[in-house]
């Protein structure tokens, strides 16, 4: 079987070490991880999940009468904060969810990145940028997501505003001009059920149980009194949610169409030279993977404007 996590992190570490805006990264900070996406439906390709946000500010959610527009009741004083997530003893600062089966069947097709790519026949790109744009989403400082800074210094409220979708073109270029093995970002040149015939199946880490994965949660604030709205009923507060993870959340699935299983037991996961032993089978494969020596990454002029 494919582990398409296993080889998405090792394509973000290869971006991170050629890309030079990307080059603060350290994959072990990142933990990339699987959610069902059909391929049919609408929903993000994939999310950049930052767990250094600071604690929010105290508050409160409140209901009003449509009439009077009077609080009739409140939920009790909460503050937002940030999972912990650590791996081998070290804390994640950023998780990177991928959808799939929908990650692996992406298209430049009415996509606002379209513009900035050229070749019909090079259609997989779209998965590249995907991959970039994601990474892209880390603020060098590790505080949170990127924002987008301006001409004059302040930042725009949206985190894909100003040029954001060329800049991560532009890293993409720079990616396919440094020539990085054909086979690192191979798979991405295939559909998921291309992937999954070829392998005997498709699997990715994901957290247990599925499909509940690590997000920011609400802190009741029990040692502080509302002034303000002291007669209000007050709404109990949801049922915790977990809040650490560790190694032992971590579980592997197998995804297919529109659905996903657990893939307990011993599984064998394609390495390196698994995949060339598949690209050698296939004469198709073998143009769509030109042999390392004689014939480097297509120039990115060639993609993209």
């Amino acid at each position: 079987m494919l582990n398409y996590t296993a080889l998405l992190t090792r394509l973000m570490g290869d971006i991170a070490a050629r890309v030079p805006p990307l080059s603060f990264i350290d994959m072990a900070d990142v933990l990339v991880f699987a959610r069902l996406g059909r391929t049919w439906a609408s929903g993000p390709l994939a999310t950049c999940h930052c767990l250094t946000l600071p604690p929010s500010e105290r508050g409160y959610y409140f209901w009003r009468d449509r009439a009077s527009g009077a609080i009739t009741r409140r939920s009790a004083p909460f503050v937002m904060k940030s999972p912990e997530v650590t791996i081998a003893g070290r804390p994640v600062k950023y998780l990177i969810s991928v959808a799939l089966p929908r990650f692996c069947d992406q298209s430049l097709a009415h996509s606002r990145k379209a513009r900035f790519y050229r070749r019909a026949e090079d259609l997989w790109i779209a998965k590249l940028d995907t991959v970039v744009h994601e990474l892209y989403h880390i603020a060098p400082n590790w505080d949170g997501i990127r924002r987008i800074e301006r001409g004059d210094g302040t930042f725009l409220a949206e985190y894909h505003g100003g040029r954001f979708l060329e800049e991560v073109a532009e890293m993409v270029g720079v990616y396919l001009d440094s020539k990085p093995d054909p086979l690192t970002y191979g798979f991405l040149r295939h559909t998921f059920d291309t992937l999954e015939t070829g392998f005997g199946g498709i699997v990715g880490t994901s957290f247990r149980p599925f499909p509940c994965y690590p997000q920011r949660y609400r802190e009741t604030v029990h040692d502080l009194e509302d002034e303000d709205l002291p007669d209000i009923k007050v709404e109990r507060s949801p049922c915790c949610r977990k809040v650490r993870f560790t190694d032992r959340d971590l579980v592997l699935r197998r995804f297919l169409s529109d659905t996903t299983q657990s893939a307990n037991g011993p599984v064998a996961f394609s390495t390196d030279d698994a995949f060339v032993t598949w690209v050698s089978g296939s004469p198709a494969l073998q143009e769509a993977h030109p042999q390392r020596a004689d014939a480097p990454a297509r120039r990115a002029e060639d993609v993209a404007r």
